[in-house]
């Protein structure tokens, strides 16, 4: 995770994942990057939020709740490793959400990295960032 140190922007993700037997590489490269995209957002801009007496959703629009959108995803760079799995037809592993897990934390580190406080409520932003 590359971050802009001016903007407190992520500027660079590199995702390194293991997916046994790439049977498809250009579809792997694309499953991660969808995950990592979803991760992006689950990390920084993404919120939810409820009415704490009802439980219902205070937001009314898909676009109110921080979605992040294709425009705003940093480059993402993909290497895939192949490590067959021995017991798995093929050789292969699941790549579905691979790149989900490890994004909220690197960005979690990269913001600390530039400001040096640890966030522990997401979405997380930089100090004095606000997303729209």
């Amino acid at each position: 995770m590359e971050i802009d140190r001016s903007s407190g922007a992520i500027a660079r993700v590199v995702a390194i994942h293991d997916v046994g037997k790439a049977v498809n590489p250009l579809l792997c490269e694309g499953q991660i990057e969808g995950s990592v995209h979803m991760g992006l957002g689950y990390a920084l801009t993404e919120d939810f939020p409820s009415d704490p007496a009802t439980g219902f959703p205070t937001n009314m629009t898909l676009r109110s709740l921080g979605i992040l959108r294709a425009k705003d995803v940093p480059p993402i760079e993909v290497h895939i490793v192949e490590v067959p799995q021995p017991r798995s037809p093929y050789g292969i592993k699941g790549v579905g959400e691979i790149g989900l897990v490890p994004t909220a934390p690197a960005v979690a580190a990269a913001l600390h990295d530039l400001d040096g406080a640890w966030r522990n409520v997401l979405p997380m932003r930089p100090k004095g960032q606000d997303f729209e």
